[in-house]
C-alpha cells in the first residue's frame, strides 16, 4: 500500500480521542501507518485550528496541540509534503471542477496527494465531485469506513 495523506478531518480523528471516529482511524493507522502516510502545512495548521476553538472543549492550548502533534509527526512513517504549486494546477488536477468556496481546501490536498503519488485519506464523501470518474476516486481518494 502506498502512503496516504490525511485530510483534517483524519488528522484529528487520529489525535483526538474524542472524535466519534477515532477508534476507526486508529485501527486503520495501526495496519496502515507503517506503510507511509502525510501530513502537509494545511492539514497540520487545520489539526491546530479546530482542536483549539473553545466550543470543542478538549481544554488543549495552542502549545498543547502543537506538542502533541510534533509527537504525533514523529512516527516513522510520517512524511511532511509541500504546498508548492498554484491554483492553477489544482483546477488542472480536479477534472469534476472546483465550483464551491468549500471546495477549495479539499482541491488542494486532493491536488498536493496526486503530485506526490498518494490517496488522500478522508472521512468526507463529498469529497468525490473534486473527480469527475469512480476510475479517478478509486485511484486517488481512500474513504474511511
Amino acid at each position: 500500500m502506498s502512503a496516504r495523506l490525511l485530510d483534517v478531518n483524519a488528522l484529528i480523528a487520529l489525535g483526538w480521542e474524542g472524535h466519534e471516529r477515532h477508534r476507526e482511524m486508529a485501527t486503520w493507522f495501526r495496519r496502515n501507518g507503517r506503510a507511509g502516510w502525510a501530513t502537509c502545512a494545511l492539514t497540520q495548521a487545520g489539526f491546530i485550528r479546530v482542536l483549539s476553538q473553545p466550543s470543542l472543549a478538549t481544554g488543549a492550548t495552542v502549545a498543547e496541540l502543537a506538542l502533541a502533534l510534533e509527537r504525533n509527526l514523529a512516527h516513522p512513517g510520517h512524511r511532511l509534503v509541500a504546498l508548492d504549486f498554484d491554483f492553477t494546477d489544482v483546477l488542472a488536477c480536479c477534472t469534476g471542477g472546483v465550483v464551491g468556496h468549500r471546495q477549495v481546501t479539499d482541491a488542494y490536498l486532493l491536488t498536493t496527494a496526486i503530485r506526490e503519488g498518494m490517496k488522500l485519506l478522508t472521512l468526507d464523501r463529498g469529497l468525490s465531485t473534486l473527480l469527475a470518474t469512480d476510475a479517478e476516486r478509486s485511484l486517488h481518494v481512500e474513504y474511511l469506513g
